[in-house]
């Protein structure tokens, strides 16, 4: 496997990051992960745009250009030859003095990584098992926008939902709503209209969440932001994820009890599959 570190395209073995970087002694700095269909990036342009919002309200400077970040990473999809793929950009604040202070740290650092893409099939999403985690996000959070290299919540929900054999968890937030899961928006049908919380509860503002709006509204679903207890998810018409490496993943089952399933829920899946097919199609 061939790594991009800074600027240079390296072995696998070769790709390590000084031990007093920032990223990884405080997590100070993001991330950015899209999916590789047939050889091409799908929604770069919105990837990289939170990106570099994300890099602006941080202050942490990127140290290439867009199209010179873009033609790196369509350099590094043909050295390792991994068309179905997903591609892991991470952007860190660099090396500087110990301590929280980011003053010193003027070299950012910025690596390109490619992992296999989960095998899904288009016509039909894959069912997960939910659980509600004990973990809470903060409601009206700033840096929800963006993604961080802090994840820790995130993790540790996770952990939960691995020991309890779940798929993946569900967050609520300080107000004691349920907002999102560990890596993927959330979902819900409702009264025939398809709802998903607004931004203000503490949510990332994910590119497959509004992939998912775009095709609602080319479908004419009527779509909603609001506000969701745990309880009234059970009672929904369905339930589902969206995130960049699977597309959607349908609800089938919340803390062990079984889920409504809507035909919503399917037909926006494949609706998606065909959306990421169209745009990355050579």
């Amino acid at each position: 496997m061939t790594i991009f570190l800074d600027g240079e395209f390296v072995p696998e073995e070769e790709a390590v990051v000084s031990v007093l970087d920032r990223s990884f002694l405080y997590g100070d700095g993001l991330f950015e992960t899209m999916r590789v269909c047939n050889g091409n990036l799908f929604r770069w342009p919105q990837h990289l745009d939170r990106l570099q919002r994300g890099a602006e309200y941080m202050k942490i400077r990127l140290p290439f250009a867009e199209a010179a970040l873009r033609a790196f990473a369509q350099e590094l999809l043909r050295r390792n030859k991994m068309t179905e793929s997903l591609l892991r950009l991470t952007l860190s604040r660099g090396i500087g003095p110990r301590g929280y202070s980011p003053k010193g740290a003027s070299h950012p650092l910025l690596v390109m990584t490619l992992h296999p893409a989960p095998n899904i099939d288009s016509q039909k999403p894959p069912g997960w098992r939910l659980v509600t985690s004990s973990f809470r996000l903060p409601a009206n959070e700033r840096l929800a926008q963006f993604k961080t290299c802090n994840k820790l919540p995130q993790i540790l929900a996770r952990a939960e939902a691995d020991a309890a054999g779940a798929d993946e968890a569900l967050l609520l937030n300080t107000d004691g709503f349920v907002v999102e899961a560990t890596s993927s928006n959330l979902f819900w049908v409702r009264e025939e209209k398809v709802c998903t919380p607004p931004l203000q509860s503490g949510i990332l503002a994910g590119v497959t969440r509004a992939t998912v709006w775009e095709i609602c509204r080319k479908r004419g679903l009527p779509i909603c932001e609001a506000n969701i207890t745990s309880e009234q998810l059970e009672l929904v018409e369905g339930v589902f994820l969206s995130l960049s490496s699977v597309g959607v993943a349908e609800g089938v089952s919340l803390n062990g009890q079984s889920l409504h399933r809507s035909p919503v829920v399917q037909q926006i899946g494949e609706a998606y599959a065909r959306l990421l097919a169209q745009e990355t199609m050579s």
